[in-house]
């Protein structure tokens, strides 16, 4: 019987205070498998990390990579782990900021695209970010991020 490692992601959750309220910076999962899906497409900017990295680390190194710019320096609030439907560990912080999105600048990933063609194809991990407020980000993010948010409401109460 062959044992599989239960994978684990760690990201950031990027937060501002508006006019409007709390609103969140998501990411559109990029990749043809996600591009004509909305409700349940988009993700705290994480990514997965190895045993002996830290998760705070993995973080902040994969906030860089999946949006290509610098993880901000606010406060860290942690808002725990959920566990996706795929068996993912996902664990987040929330972190006060507003970061210039105009340098979005995605990482990228390859897959065999069509499927049984041979073709590999690169497509970004994110295809957009967007700030949106916590009634919109909750109708948009994969199920069990919504926990999250949650967390960071009370939080922010």
């Amino acid at each position: 019987m062959t044992v599989r490692a239960t994978k684990r992601s760690a990201g950031l959750l990027v937060f501002r205070h508006t006019d409007d309220g709390l609103e969140v910076l998501l990411g559109h999962m990029g990749g043809p498998l996600w591009a004509k899906k909305d409700a349940g497409a988009w993700t705290v900017p994480k990514g997965e990390y190895e045993p002996d990295e830290p998760a705070w680390e993995a973080a902040r190194r994969e906030f860089r990579e999946e949006l290509g710019l610098a993880p901000p320096d606010g406060t860290a609030v942690p808002l725990g782990e959920v566990v996706q439907k795929n068996g993912k560990i996902v664990t987040a912080w929330a972190v006060e900021a507003d970061p210039d999105l105009s340098a979005f600048s995605p990482g990228t990933f390859t897959m065999e695209w069509p499927p049984r063609s041979g073709r590999q194809q690169e497509f970004p991990e994110l295809d957009r970010v967007e700030w949106l407020g916590l009634d919109r980000a909750r109708e948009l993010i994969i199920t069990a991020q919504t926990a999250f948010l949650d967390r960071l409401a009370e939080h922010s109460d």
